[in-house]
């Protein structure tokens, strides 16, 4: 049997990986990419010897150290990691939330395992792009203006959620009616020693009136730069599935 057919799927995911952002800018970039997300797309819970569960029963079994007595609502299995990507799976516990956050200069790739996701996307508008001055809210901080794009659920069935520098580049990740996981991959890695550290950030504003429906998007909003929250930390656990190689 050929090489390739015997490999794994997560296998050949880090493999297409690694081709296609080895040159994010070369010509190939596109096609590569898209035979990137039809792979990701492939991929299920099982095929990475995952079960639906929350991180609190994987640190149970994996004798992780609960975070201050409490288990992490979000944890993390890390896969594989090189100088133009990482790869790994990341799991919520019900109601969990990955805050609004950056990925400076990266591109990015979301498949959910399991569960159901609610994730909202934003884009950074260019400084002298805002139609409008800053919320009072806004002098507690740095603020920038941002396009909020979509806010879209996610589940098994969906086909991958997709980032670049420039589109999507800003999501919140929320947990919706129990437990999720899903499998992501960032382009390049995160390393604040060349400028991509992850930063948090908040919606300056109030949630809708009673009775009243969400403003439309996509629309223009401010966003605050903040610290990481004290109430969200992410702890780690081992990948229980097949071995990439690379």
């Amino acid at each position: 049997m050929p090489r390739d057919n015997m490999a794994s799927l997560i296998q050949r995911v880090a493999r297409q990986a690694r081709i296609t952002f080895r040159s994010p800018a070369g010509p190939a970039f596109g096609e590569n990419l898209h035979r990137l997300q039809q792979l990701l797309d492939e991929v299920r819970a099982e095929d990475l010897h995952l079960a639906p569960r929350g991180p609190s029963a994987a640190a149970a079994a994996g004798g992780g150290i609960p975070w201050g007595g409490v288990v992490p609502p979000v944890s993390y299995m890390h896969i594989c990691e090189t100088e133009s990507f990482s790869m790994g799976v990341f799991l919520l516990r019900s109601g969990a939330c990955i805050p609004l956050h950056d990925h400076p200069g990266m591109n990015g790739m979301l498949k959910v395992l399991y569960g159901t996701l609610r994730i909202a996307c934003m884009d950074t508008l260019p400084p002298g792009a805002a139609t409008a001055a800053p919320p009072p809210a806004a002098a507690g901080g740095p603020c920038l203006r941002a396009l909020y794009r979509s806010r879209q659920h996610y589940t098994p069935a969906s086909p991958p959620c997709l980032l670049s520098p420039h589109t999507d580049n800003l999501h919140q990740i929320d947990a919706v009616d129990g437990p999720a996981a899903f499998l992501d991959i960032l382009a390049p890695p995160y390393d604040p020693q060349h400028g991509r550290d992850c930063h948090y950030y908040r919606l300056l504003e109030g949630p809708p009136a009673a009775g009243a429906e969400p403003p439309a998007l996509p629309r223009e909003v401010w966003l605050m730069e903040t610290p990481q929250a004290a109430d969200f930390c992410c702890g780690g656990e081992p990948y229980p599935g097949p071995r990439v190689c690379l």
